[in-house]
């Protein structure tokens, strides 16, 4: 009997968690960085927005290696595991260390995984932006309209077809990334209604989670910052400052404490959000847009003519299936 979607995020979660603590950690060290270089250069020569700048560029800096290094493995592990659990009926031991193993074995250096997941957005944002230019064909506004809706529901689905065409690498362990990954885009074009039935889905969970999640730390946050109302009359002291030194009109939201203070609330909201959504819901969705994507390429596993038929609508894909 095969395992649920449920069965198969509530096993594969930990890989989640793993990625979120790490990302609260690189969140601290940027917070720490960009606050370390507003005091240094506020207290030495009074432009402190400018040492908040430097301070966010080098933990910026930081982080992006910090990541990159580590968060990938739990984030192809967990990919690895999920298409293990759609394709098989169990998933036991340690799934931890069983992703790990399996994209080590895919993959034995960081650069390999960069590389052929670099190829993979390239290859579904080409076919993508396809798509979206039968929207605009139409012409004037209403074509802009509805190339733009067009793109915006693409781009989502394209995020998810990422993952899904890594899972489908994983999948054809008997064959090479490169190949598997042109196989991975064929079912993309070929089967794209198929798949997108779960962008209802996709979209509501998304926004349902923005709202309540998201409303809960907009109001815990606006109510631990509005203790320190100094510091938000400082920090817009220097945003304008900074916005008469260059000339320009700021935005009358800027001198004010209170809405600056909101402001600061939301976006922290929304990157909190962000981890939130990313670590438990897109997890959840992935697995049921996962199975269907496997399932539409065991039962029609693309050829060497479909290749052909694709080299015409992406070169990007062309170029990887020259190389193969």
């Amino acid at each position: 009997m095969s395992l649920t979607n449920k069965e198969i995020y509530t096993k594969t979660i930990g890989f989640s968690i793993r990625r979120l603590l790490w990302d609260i950690l690189a969140t601290v060290i940027f917070v720490l960085f960009s606050a370390l270089g507003f005091f240094i250069l506020e207290q030495t020569s009074n432009k402190g927005l400018i040492g908040l700048g430097i301070g966010a560029l080098v933990g910026g800096i930081v982080i992006a290696f910090l990541l990159r290094y580590v968060s990938y493995t739990y984030k192809a592990g967990q990919i690895a595991m999920m298409t293990k659990g759609v394709t098989g009926d169990k998933l036991e031991g340690d799934v931890i260390a069983e992703g790990k193993k399996i994209v080590k074995e895919h993959f034995t250096t960081v650069a390999a995984y960069f590389a052929i997941t670099g190829v993979i957005k390239g290859i579904f944002n080409q076919l993508g932006r396809a798509i979206t230019a039968i929207g605009q064909s139409i012409g004037g506004d209403t074509g802009n309209a509805v190339g733009s809706t067009i793109s915006a529901v693409i781009s989502t689905i394209v995020a998810y077809l990422c993952d899904c065409c890594l899972g489908w690498v994983f999948y054809r362990e008997d064959v090479s990334a490169g190949k598997a990954t042109c196989e991975g885009a064929v079912l993309f074009f070929r089967h794209g209604k198929t798949l997108a039935k779960n962008l209802g889905r996709v979209f509501g969970m998304s926004i349902l989670s923005f709202i309540v999640i998201g409303g809960i730390f907009f109001g815990i946050f606006y109510l631990i910052m509005s203790l320190f109302p100094d510091a938000f009359a400082n920090l817009s002291h220097e945003i304008i400052e900074a916005g008469a030194r260059a000339g320009s009109n700021l935005p009358e939201w800027v001198s004010n404490v209170n809405t600056l203070t909101i402001v600061a609330a939301a976006v922290t909201a929304i990157l909190l959000w962000s981890f939130i959504q990313s670590t438990f819901v897109r997890p959840f969705i992935l697995v049921g847009v996962l199975r269907n994507y496997i399932k539409s390429g065991i039962d029609d596993i693309p050829t060497e003519k479909s290749f052909d038929e694709l080299d015409k609508k992406s070169d990007k894909f062309a170029k990887l299936h020259s190389e193969l």
